[in-house]
């Protein structure tokens, strides 16, 4: 079985490589020092400096090679190659609640960018699955959890950030 490709926006995938290259050159670095130091104090049983450095050292380690998955097996999705008159990942979507009239923006985006405190959705959200494909002036019905709700699509634009 093929493994699922991680869509990423191209600012998503500026983003991870930023944070890996930091990582790798800046904070391992920093923890081994932070190890060095603790070493140099002596006995390391009783030394917390030591030991918290030593998770810290694993907690980034495993940021590192979990950022290296998703970079292994990513699939980027180039604003010029995205089709501003369907709703598609890399797309900004204005949609109205259909029952409320509440109006919402959303970046539609893949799973490893989803963020909705910043109204970033994954494609793979119920949201944003019902909106995959559909056009500015259609109403799609989302399927969630709580419930069924209908929304129309107002507008398709492209991330302008």
């Amino acid at each position: 079985m093929a493994e699922k490709k991680n869509l990423l926006t191209d600012k998503g995938l500026k983003k991870l490589e930023d944070e890996l290259q930091e990582l790798r050159v800046v904070k391992m670095k920093e923890v081994a020092q932070k190890i060095k130091e603790a070493r140099e104090q002596g006995d390391l049983s009783e030394n917390a400096e030591y030991d918290a450095a030593k998770e810290e050292q694993k907690d980034i380690a495993a940021r590192i090679e979990k950022l290296e998955a998703i970079l292994k097996n990513v699939e980027v999705v180039s604003a010029d190659e995205v089709d501003k008159e369907k709703v598609n990942v890399g797309c900004v979507v204005t949609v109205k609640e259909v029952a409320n009239g509440n109006v919402q923006i959303f970046k539609l985006v893949g799973s490893t960018e989803a963020d909705i405190l910043n109204n970033k959705i994954s494609n793979e959200s119920p949201v944003g699955l019902a909106l995959m494909g559909h056009r500015t002036g259609e109403i799609v019905t989302v399927e969630a959890p709580n419930g069924e709700s209908q929304f129309e699509i107002l507008d398709i634009s492209l991330d302008e950030e």
